[in-house]
């Protein structure tokens, strides 16, 4: 598939306009299956499918009882993926993720050799559930297959079958018998997505629902190779340097010791996004545009992906912290103060001096 140049961009070839329109179909049918089992939880469900399509991992954090794990293995079904749940606990060793060597009989020579036994993290989509029960050591294990997309073992590389998703959940209440991810981990993380509890008319749904006898029947909508042709379809997004220069400055401005930052960020953050951030707006952005039938990237869709891009990879300082402000309040003040006016980026590295808050 090819796409023709033109002065503003690129337009789209005839087969990708046709993708498109069948990956909005596509998204709108999964959406419906998703909804026979979960109530609610519509925008969690859009971030899942951007960061599906963008090839990227999630992490879900929420308190418990708010359908995170069904809400993984009810995606895993609609798209025909295989699923495997890891229950991360204290005791549980990098082994038990990855797999194991075991001494066994050859068959065929009679002699005795080392095979690999491959763990649950050899499957299309992993659920890391309570990820951060378990220690840094366990928790690292997961670091190479969600970056390489393989496993190393016994001097051999073992690859992963695309795609691959890492789907983490965590409860940000409890903290006792826990152990805080490292900074690496959570930068390996597309989207830090918020589960909220449902509105009030959700809850009495979920209990007239769930307390009834009713057991909803899923077909499966994407199969793997569709899933792959999507997201090599969504690669091919094109973008505007506007859009490049917009995200750069986003990334740029949660950065305390960068020149353009605003002087509230100075004031509040420690540390800031790295280049990953920039990246990932880019990516999740074309996921983004694609699902609503756009075959290019606007501003609104940085603005829509930036929250979940932002929140695990900026640092409230203590004065942030003794004021109230959380990074949620700083990323929603930076998106209101940082220009999206494609006439503001006249084009170079930098923002036009106009644009400078």
């Amino acid at each position: 598939m090819t796409t023709q140049n033109s002065a503003a961009g690129q337009t789209p070839a005839a087969d990708d306009v046709k993708a498109v329109q069948r990956l909005r179909e596509a998204h709108q049918r999964i959406l419906g299956e998703l909804q026979k089992v979960i109530v609610g939880q519509c925008q969690v469900i859009d971030e899942m499918m951007i960061a599906i399509f963008a090839r990227g991992h999630c992490l879900l954090v929420g308190v418990p009882g708010l359908a995170k794990t069904l809400l993984v293995s009810t995606l895993a079904r609609s798209l025909s993926l295989s699923f495997k749940r890891i229950q991360f606990t204290p005791d549980l060793m990098p082994s038990d993720i990855t797999g194991t060597e075991i001494l066994a009989d050859d068959p065929v020579s009679g002699q005795r050799q080392f095979k690999f036994l491959r763990g649950p993290v050899f499957a299309n989509i992993v659920l890391a559930d309570e990820i951060n029960r378990t220690p840094p050591k366990t928790q690292a294990a997961l670091l190479e297959a969600m970056q390489e997309k393989k496993v190393s073992a016994g001097g051999e590389d073992f690859p992963l079958q695309e795609p691959f998703f890492v789907l983490a959940t965590q409860n940000p209440i409890e903290q006792e018998g826990t152990y805080a991810l490292p900074e690496a981990q959570l930068d390996r993380f597309l989207f830090n997505i918020v589960v909220d509890y449902p509105s009030w008319n959700e809850e009495i749904q979920i209990m007239k629902r769930i307390s009834g006898d009713f057991e909803p029947e899923l077909a499966p909508v994407l199969g793997r190779e569709e899933i792959l042709t999507l997201q090599h379809l969504v690669r091919r997004v094109p973008v505007a340097d506007h859009i490049y220069n917009y995200a750069a400055r986003l990334a740029r401005s949660t950065r305390p010791n960068d020149p353009d930052a605003p002087e509230f960020i100075r004031d509040w953050l420690a540390w800031g996004a790295g280049p990953r951030a920039s990246l990932f707006m880019i990516t999740a952005g074309k996921a983004r545009a694609i699902l609503r039938g756009r075959f290019h990237v606007a501003s609104e869709d940085v603005q829509a992906v930036a929250p979940a891009i932002l929140r695990h990879r900026i640092i409230p300082n203590f004065a942030a912290r003794s004021e109230g402000m959380t990074a949620e309040t700083i990323i929603r003040k930076l998106l209101e103060t940082i220009p999206t006016d494609e006439r503001l980026y006249d084009g170079r590295t930098q923002p036009a001096q106009a644009a400078v808050p």
